[in-house]
């Protein structure tokens, strides 16, 4: 049975409870910040990083990782180049999202014209534009991976107010039409 161990907002744990929804997998939720459970992590997970799954006893690290282990688990279509490349724009904006949270949780005023935080603001500028034009290309289309990513992206900068992507009419439209999946319904970020 595989067990996959994340906490309940993060985007990168949602990713894989979506694209595991129907297969039978015990979801372990964690607050990685709480001694015990960050104590486990550790054992397990030298990146103490979120998601982690488990398989037979091993455990497999990273969202992307993870999805190809369940690739060749369950035997799914590998991913195109375009689709490896459209990933490598949402992990990196989703990134710099994580890293703009983690630092306004450490008290920081993420909103100063610093190097560092106007670093990730123009890279999430441009990733969503980047990804705008992708869904107006019609790349996101179909609910794959690299589309339940971008859900998953979106939903979370919104939910922790972190960027302002509504000006994106094509994240928009694609958005609105997969948020009453019943996977999408069902995973939810919540603190």
């Amino acid at each position: 049975m595989l067990t996959l161990y994340g906490s309940l907002p993060s985007p990168y744990v949602r990713r894989i409870r979506i694209l595991l929804d129907g297969k039978d997998v015990e979801f372990v939720p964690m607050n990685i910040f709480e001694e015990k459970q960050r104590e486990f992590l550790i054992s397990k997970n030298p990146t103490l990083k979120i998601p982690m799954l488990e398989d037979d006893g091993k455990f497999i690290f990273d969202s992307n990782v993870i999805y190809r282990y369940l690739q060749e688990k369950f035997g799914c279509i590998d991913l195109t180049w375009q689709q490896e490349n459209l990933l490598t724009v949402i992990n990196a904006v989703n990134d710099s999202m994580v890293q703009l949270l983690t630092l306004k949780r450490s008290g920081f005023d993420v909103q100063d014209d610093t190097f560092c935080f106007n670093l990730h603001r123009e890279r999430a500028a441009v990733a969503f534009e980047h990804l705008d034009d992708a869904a107006a290309q019609g790349q996101f289309a179909d609910w794959d991976y690299p589309a339940i990513c971008l859900y998953c992206l979106l939903d979370w900068v919104a939910f922790r107010e972190l960027y302002d992507w509504s000006a994106f009419a094509n994240l928009n439209r694609f958005f609105t039409s997969n948020q009453t999946r019943e996977p999408v319904k069902a995973t939810e970020p919540t603190d």
